[in-house]
């Protein structure tokens, strides 16, 4: 009966742990990552040999980082999709405590490479974004806490997650870096908001936000240039949100051909933050219908696996990375077509970077490992237990 509601697939006990990886693990999903990841290979090749030449490499330099980068990611993400529930939770648990004592530690050793924000560490060769590392992290220790708080005489942990949370948002905001804190705060309401949080609640601290978003603006330069540029009626045809539009809208629905576009030799920062507008001018609107279709696929196909899912740490820790990989896609187009203020945010797995895509590999790893198909327990056990609290 359990199998048939909720299509668990039989465990054998003793079976080797690549099959049983195999059987479990949910391909659609896993094929959607690996087309994601090939695409943004083949748009690295268009976009990047510009800025390497610009930058004294050769011209593929960025794409054959990109590929190591993209490599080792792929390899976080098998891995951990192998594990356990509870060997991802204690994983999270200890990365989330080294990013967030990097996170500290940016201010005094960090570095902004004249970008107005300081969010790498400079290692020479090259260069990591804690912030990247601590979402996947932060959401399941949240996830965490709000579960144990469901629990009979459990811990305040939606209390704890909420103080966790607005004390990385404000570090973020420091940085600043509205986008990630702005991401981080989503996958945390999101969280809330399945683990039963009031609807009033919710408005509440919508209106918090919005308040905090005014005195950003009254306080903060960087931010406020951004919004006043999203706002104004003009757009700078010099600026890289001015080349991005002019670059979507000169590719119509087919492109104007492979190797043939203009704006990567325009935006420096064409192989990463706006490489959607670099498909869209070479390729057209067909290709990027596909990106947003692969994410599409991942993010609902990760929903409705999880809804059958029955434990609420599981429950909340897929859903909250689910939803903040959509997000962070959704963010990442719409500054391009304008539909958002410019953020600073890499498109998962298809733009240029070695901590976006790397620590993409792992969030997916997680997201993975907690949509497998597992046995679910008779439904008479949940029942006693609830009758026995």
């Amino acid at each position: 009966m359990t199998e048939m509601v909720y299509g668990a697939a039989p465990v054998r006990d003793g079976e080797p742990i690549l099959p049983k990886w195999w059987r479990t693990i949910d391909m659609w999903s896993m094929s959607c990552i690996l087309i994601l990841f090939t695409i943004g290979l083949l748009l690295g090749l268009a976009a990047s040999p510009p800025l390497a030449a610009k930058n004294g490499f050769d011209s593929f330099h960025y794409v054959q980082r990109q590929a190591f980068f993209g490599c080792v990611a792929l390899v976080a993400m098998m891995l951990t999709s192998m594990m356990t529930p509870v060997m991802v939770r204690r994983l999270a648990v200890v990365g989330f405590l080294l990013t967030f004592i990097a996170l500290m530690l940016l201010p005094f050793f960090g570095t902004d490479f004249g970008k107005g924000a300081t969010r790498w560490f400079s290692l020479g060769f090259a260069s990591v974004q804690p912030s990247e590392f601590l979402k996947p992290g932060f959401v399941v220790v949240c996830a965490w806490m709000m579960a144990a708080g469901q629990d009979l005489n459990g811990p305040p942990g939606r209390m704890w997650s909420f103080i966790l949370c607005v004390t990385i948002v404000l570090m973020l905001a420091l940085q600043p870096d509205f986008g990630q804190a702005c991401l981080v705060l989503f996958g945390w309401g999101v969280m809330y908001f399945v683990a039963g949080a009031p609807m009033l609640l919710l408005v509440g601290m919508a209106g918090l936000v919005v308040m905090a978003g005014t005195v950003a603006y009254s306080n903060s330069e960087h931010f406020a240039r951004r919004i006043d540029g999203f706002l104004s009626t003009d757009i700078d045809p010099t600026t890289q949100m001015g080349y991005a539009t002019n670059a979507i809208r000169e590719g119509g629905l087919f492109g104007v051909g492979v190797g043939e576009g203009e704006v990567k030799w325009s935006l420096p920062d064409a192989h990463t933050d706006f490489i959607i507008a670099v498909a869209a001018e070479e390729y057209g609107l067909i290709l990027v219908l596909v990106i947003i279709a692969l994410y599409t696929v991942v993010v609902v196909r990760s929903l409705l696996r999880l809804m059958r899912e029955r434990d609420p740490f599981i429950r909340l820790a897929g859903t909250g990375l689910a939803c903040t990989f959509g997000v962070q896609a959704m963010i990442n187009m719409g500054v391009a077509v304008r539909l958002l203020p410019a953020k600073g945010m890499t498109l998962p797995f298809v733009s240029y970077g070695g901590s976006s895509v790397i620590a993409s590999g792992i969030a997916l790893g997680m997201l993975l490992a907690f949509t497998r198909t597992r046995p679910q327990g008779e439904i008479s056990d949940l029942l006693g237990r609830g009758r026995g609290r």
